[in-house]
């Protein structure tokens, strides 16, 4: 049987190719790139406001393969179709509607694509409104055959009303996925914060994306009295250091 890792392999040159398109016009810096773990499982998180040019942007920048949690509606065509659609027209207005009508032909192609071949390549479906502890126990099983899972945190774009536009609140899933590893398997996963600002300018819109990758950060330097305070602890550490790298990036 065909392992994931050799499905991406095979379909290195298309990631490759795909990502150049995605950051088309775009200059991309990297600090802190020897931060990242290079074998055994590794979590990966950070902020998330550049849809599939933060992706794009990870492919590009990590050392190994990588394995996606992604919308569950990228896996279906007609509703990869509508999201796409939704998407230009957030952030193009009536040009972004226009370009969805001119590009139907290419963007038929390219969704037919994508829905077909994402799961070949071992990404996590995630169903946004349900299911998530589903989601925990699928990334928990890559961390235990050693592999590194991106869970970005938000929903790919800037929300102005939120307190840090450009750091949504992280949810509690991996640091409860990096507590229960520890606590029943005895897997002590490194979680790598990453920080990413720039991808949320529009497709081919110049400009310069820069990231910034901290150290790893593991649970049992958070460890409280019970699960829910610990799991809280390192929740809220993760997202105050992806701030801190954001931060630096602006700085």
């Amino acid at each position: 049987m065909i392992s994931w890792e050799d499905e991406l392999k095979r379909f290195e040159p298309v990631i490759r190719a795909l990502s150049h398109l995605a950051l088309l016009g775009k200059k991309l810096e990297v600090f802190g790139q020897e931060n990242f773990v290079k074998s055994g499982p590794n979590l990966i998180v950070g902020n998330h406001v550049g849809t599939y040019k933060d992706i794009a942007v990870l492919f590009k920048i990590v050392p190994r393969p990588i394995f996606f949690t992604a919308n569950r509606q990228i896996f279906s065509k007609e509703e990869f179709n509508e999201l796409i659609g939704r998407h230009l027209e957030r952030h193009l207005k009536k040009i972004g509607l226009f370009l969805n009508l001119l590009l139907a032909p290419l963007r038929s192609l390219f969704v037919q694509y994508i829905s077909t071949n994402i799961a070949r390549i071992g990404t996590i479906p995630v169903d946004l409104a349900h299911k998530k502890r589903e989601t925990r126990h699928l990334i928990e099983n890559y961390l235990r055959q050693g592999r590194a899972v991106v869970a970005l945190q938000g929903r790919g774009r800037v929300r102005p009303a939120d307190p840090n536009p450009y750091v949504a609140a992280f949810k509690p899933g991996a640091s409860a996925i990096a507590y229960n590893l520890f606590l029943r398997d005895g897997l002590l996963v490194p979680v790598t914060p990453v920080a990413i600002f720039g991808t949320q300018r529009p497709f081919l819109i110049p400009t310069v994306v820069k990231v910034r990758v901290g150290e790893p950060m593991f649970i049992t330097d958070y460890l409280k009295e019970n699960a829910r305070e610990t799991i809280e602890s390192f929740r809220l550490a993760l997202e105050n250091r992806v701030k801190r790298l954001l931060y630096s990036l602006l700085g």
